[in-house]
């Protein structure tokens, strides 16, 4: 237990790294880079608002390590080819009054849509599940020396972000990219050192995480966001997760983010399917994990997913299953939420389901992301969140902004 743990209490990661609060921006699809995958100048906006509002620490929405390997047309990517001035200024207005802003580095994998990739790559040759032949292109398996080079990517963008002026980064190791792919024995059937069993099926990240750290040394933060399990048949299960988690913090990770699920079944967005009884009533996602994690491991944890009220932050903190309370929808809702919360023991926000009506309209538009997409785009923009805004607004605006690929099929 932390009884003296509140919301407003510093937590230092390392003895000259100390995030002011406890508030912890989780990543979203920002869909805000340009033509040439430099960042637009309204992240530049929407994360000052953040900062503005108080939150301790804020992720960035994918930044891709590869130009050629994108999960969305409006990715963000950092290379030696990047505009990296684009990315002061974005990295300059998010780090506001104290606030730590890191990079969340990513590679697809074969979760890059047929419009982007015409043959995606993989840890094996195995398609997504029934239903996304029409949207996705089967995948090919990587070559060891491809694998070499993409693990030699993300620290190359590490670092660039250190360059560029972010004071940390997180490898996404969830929600079924490459990294979560590799993770997985349902989709990395390899027979090399690459997989197989747990120990050979989590080098990928293991690896990443020792190149990144190569190349931005012992004093730049790293996390990384990691399933706790992504609910799919003969797929990355708890007690693989577990593993990879004694693993990372063995190696010196210095903050993992909990999430779960994937595309196929994509728990991170809150249906509650796949959720437990407890954590339920506790209203975060994944906080039952987050407990059995504790018990085996010492390095700050984030529960990101549910949190709807003050009182629910603070419990959670207390129970001392996770330092850090992970924010997404409700901050693109309330991007003042981090000091109102700090300062109201009542303070709650309602976020409820966003829908056409039409079922089928609200899958093909993934309605309940592109929806909280559109205010982050509104902030951006200098204008406040609108939580009436209309769901078929969301539709047209896609279609206005993206034409057809606006009826791809998207990802969290």
């Amino acid at each position: 237990m932390n009884d003296g743990i509140t919301l407003k209490s510093p937590l230092e990661l390392k003895p000259s790294l100390i995030i002011k609060n406890r508030f912890f921006k989780s990543a979203m699809s920002e869909q805000l880079g340009d033509d040439n995958h430099n960042p637009l100048p309204g992240l530049a906006r929407v994360y000052r608002r953040w900062a503005d509002g108080g939150v301790g620490l804020s992720i960035s929405g994918n930044i891709m390590i590869d130009r050629t390997a994108l999960g969305e047309p409006k990715n963000v990517v950092l290379d030696d080819e990047s505009d990296l001035a684009s990315f002061q200024k974005w990295t300059g207005a998010a780090t506001a009054n104290g606030t730590h802003f890191w990079a969340q580095l990513n590679h697809p994998g074969k979760q890059s849509p047929l419009f982007l990739s015409k043959t995606p790559v993989a840890p094996s040759a195995i398609p997504l599940g029934t239903g996304f032949d029409k949207t996705f292109n089967p995948p090919r398996a990587l070559t060891e020396s491809e694998i070499i080079g993409i693990i030699d990517r993300f620290g190359n963008c590490a670092r660039l972000a250190k360059e560029v002026g972010f004071t940390g980064a997180q490898i996404h190791g969830a929600h079924g990219y490459l990294v979560s792919q590799f993770l997985s024995p349902r989709h990395n059937q390899r027979k090399d050192k690459w997989g197989g069993c747990i120990e050979n099926r989590m080098r990928f990240v293991l690896e990443i995480y020792k190149s990144m750290r190569r190349q931005v040394g012992e004093d730049f933060p790293i996390g990384i966001k990691l399933n706790s399990a992504d609910f799919m048949k003969g797929g990355f299960t708890e007690n693989d997760s577990m593993q990879v988690v004694d693993a990372l913090s063995k190696a010196g990770i210095d903050l993992i983010e909990i999430s779960g699920g994937t595309y196929e079944n994509p728990s991170m967005v809150g249906s509650g399917k796949n959720r437990d009884e407890a954590d339920l009533k506790r209203e975060a996602y994944f906080i039952t994990y987050a407990e059995g994690v504790r018990r085996k491991i010492s390095t700050p944890l984030v529960v990101t997913g549910g949190f709807r009220t003050a009182k629910g932050m603070q419990e959670a903190l207390k129970s001392g299953a996770t330092d850090m309370i992970g924010l997404a929808r409700p901050l693109a809702l309330d991007p003042d939420l981090a000091n109102a919360a700090s300062n109201d023991t009542d303070y709650r926000i309602d976020v409820a389901p966003v829908s056409t009506g039409i079922k089928y309209v609200d899958r093909m538009i993934l309605l309940d992301i592109t929806w909280y997409e559109q205010q982050i785009h509104r902030m951006s923009q200098g204008m406040e969140p609108k939580a009436g805004l209309s769901p078929w607004k969301t539709v047209w605006s896609s279609l206005s902004s993206m034409g057809v690929y606006a009826f791809k099929k998207r990802r969290a």
